[in-house]
This record gives C-alpha cells, structure tokens and sequence, in this order.
C-alpha cells in the first residue's frame, strides 16, 4: 500500500468522525436521546473518558493522560507496520482504517478530556455501548486484520 492512499484514507475518516461529533453536539442535550429505529437504533450524546467498552471510565482523570500516551504509541507504530509490510494490500488497510479511528478518538481526548459517543442500539432490555465513526472504522480495520489472519502466506 501507498502512503498517499493511507494518509487520504485517515483524513477523510478523521473529517468523517469530526463532522460528525460536531453535529451531534450541536443538536443534542448531553444525555439526550433520540429513537431513530425504535427499539433498535437510537442518537444519543455520550461522553467517555474511558477506553474501548467505558473501560476505566470512572477513574479521577488519570486514564486521559495514559489513553492518549497509549494511543501515540500505537500510531508511531501502526504507521511503521503500514511502511514496513506495504505489500500487503489487506492487512495494511485494516491498519489504515484502526490508525483513522485511533487518531479521531485521540482528537477528542487531547481536545475534550473524552470521547463522543452517538451511536446507540439496542437489543430488547440491552443497549450496547454508545460509539462513534472512528470506533467503527476501528472495529472494520480489526476484522479486516482478522480476515487476513486466515489467508495462506508465501513462504
């Protein structure tokens, strides 16, 4: 994989997140929600402090400094493993796609002291966890790598 089509591909995911958070909370009350799908879909303005699933969430703010330490970590790198095997189409833009959604995330952290979550669904009595684009683009670029975890390889 090229650099360019990477570098593109997390700006456009970068704006993409952005835009969207910018929307939700110029439309929403923290807390508020909307139905979309009733019973299945609904908007609604989260923060979290937290890491993937609110991890760490109710800590004193300790875990914002640490989250985004982290996160640096992982794309100094990500960005090295996209050069490094850059001849590996899949597995580089499910790296792409995870750097995208690390760094939206990261923007938010650095800026707000949290995340902004928007997207809730719902199963019966069960609401997943509120998230946002860039936890999609993560989510996508993790099963892209574990798709790519079952293709044969050259010796």
């Amino acid at each position: 994989m090229r650099l360019l089509p990477a570098a593109l591909t997390v700006l456009l995911l970068l704006v993409a997140d952005q835009l969207s958070k910018a929307a939700i909370t110029a439309h929403f009350a923290y807390g508020e929600s909307v139905p979309v799908i009733p019973g299945f879909f609904n908007l609604v303005l989260v923060y979290n402090p937290g890491a993937a699933f609110s991890f760490l969430s109710g800590e004193s703010g300790w875990q914002r400094w640490f989250f985004i330490g982290i996160t640096i970590a992982a794309v100094a790198l990500i960005m090295w493993m996209i050069h490094r095997h850059r001849s590996d189409k899949l597995f580089c833009w499910g790296l792409t796609l995870i750097l995208g959604g690390a760094v939206g995330n990261l923007v938010d952290r650095i800026r707000l002291g949290h995340v902004i979550d928007f997207l809730d669904f719902v199963f019966g009595n069960w609401h997943f966890w509120a998230f946002n684009v860039a936890d999609s683009a993560i989510t996508v670029g993790a099963a892209l790598l574990i798709l790519d975890s079952f293709r044969p390889r050259r010796s």
